[in-house]
């Protein structure tokens, strides 16, 4: 099958993840700048679910632009990593608006752990679709930062029982080193 209708389909779907998350925000109703300090916690939630959005989708992008054709498998395989990232603007809006509550900071990190599970599931289809020397199979070799991600997902939501803002911390980090671009495809279609 061609990859271009799932790849529309996936586009379509996490815009509309950002629209549902900004769509959200309640508009103050003051006119001076302390009337947005309520919103801060929303906002900020917002801005770090916003990165993990984006970051998908240009991961997904690349993904995408490796391989040739997609397969049954596949096409399960990404709507469960759909599945999982539809659910970021509920737990978006759960903890900013319930800023370093427990529950609120540990769920945000179960549906980042499994978006992250699920994309690495994704791309273990996509490359026994394309085989093992395929050029997404050797840009991505040993997904270190995937695997480091899960390991942090996985602590922050134990320690978001004990330490919320620590939790909150370490979803910033992996944010932020996700921000960093991972050009491994990009310099093995390159060359």
């Amino acid at each position: 099958m061609d990859k271009r209708r799932m790849e529309a389909f996936s586009d379509g779907v996490l815009a509309i993840l950002i629209t549902i998350m900004v769509l959200s925000f309640n508009v103050p109703r003051g006119t001076d700048l302390a009337a947005l300090r309520p919103l801060l916690p929303a906002l900020l939630t917002y801005a770090v679910s916003f990165v993990f959005l984006g970051v998908y989708w240009s991961n997904h992008h690349h993904l995408l632009q490796a391989i040739e054709t997609v397969d049954g498998r596949i096409l399960w395989a990404n709507l469960h990593l759909l599945f999982w990232l539809s659910l970021i603007p509920f737990a978006t809006g759960w903890l900013g608006q319930n800023a370093l509550a427990p529950w609120p900071v540990a769920c945000y990190g179960v549906v980042l752990l499994l978006a992250a599970i699920a994309y690495f599931l994704l791309t273990r289809a996509l490359i026994r679709r394309h085989g093992c020397e395929s050029v997404l199979a050797t840009a991505v070799g040993y997904d270190f930062k995937g695997m480091v991600s899960v390991v942090i997902y996985a602590v922050a939501i134990a320690l978001a029982f004990r330490c919320a803002w620590a939790a909150c911390g370490l979803y910033v980090l992996v944010a932020v080193m996700w921000l960093i671009p991972d050009r491994r495809i990009e310099r093995r279609l390159a060359g």
